[in-house]
């Protein structure tokens, strides 16, 4: 994932931009692969790791009916995320993920390898749902690497 983080980077400082990550079923890992690069402090601002459905709440402001209504794998919910994200941060852009990494947790609905992305550029929101296979690590490796590939896909380009 050097190499998709290497270009994230490259395009944010051409916009001198920064980001931010809200991340449930990846704990953390997206804001990992970001902050492996040296110098990352210039385009990446924080990363919210928020696991449960109170620190969806707290952290980002998610509303808990929505997550009632809704679960917390949901499209609703990775929108306000993301929105959440670069709501509270000094980012222009953001990606959030949540979804069912498994080995369990998963149901016909929602079976595991289910993820909500939502990618915000400057007040933008746009969502998208995949389904990855494979074991816990699989999925949380795929997410990752498709929501720093969407980042990307969205941001603006500089002519």
């Amino acid at each position: 994932m050097t190499d998709i983080s290497h270009r994230l980077a490259e395009r944010l400082l051409s916009l001198q931009w920064q980001m931010a990550t809200a991340e449930s079923c990846t704990g953390g890992l997206i804001s990992a692969c970001c902050t492996d690069l040296a110098g990352s402090s210039a385009w990446f601002d924080r990363g919210f790791v928020t696991y449960s459905n109170d620190a969806k709440t707290h952290m980002l402001g998610v509303p808990p009916d929505m997550i009632s209504a809704h679960g917390a794998v949901s499209e609703p919910v990775a929108h306000a995320m993301a929105m959440g994200a670069v709501y509270r941060s000094k980012a222009q852009a953001s990606v959030a993920v949540t979804g069912v990494a498994g080995p369990s947790g998963g149901s016909a609905e929602k079976p595991v390898g289910t993820v909500w992305f939502g990618w915000c550029i400057q007040g933008l929101v746009a969502t998208e749902i995949q389904h990855f296979g494979g074991d816990r690590q699989a999925i949380r490796q795929a997410t990752a690497l498709h929501a720093l590939e969407g980042l990307l896909k969205r941001l603006p380009h500089l002519s």
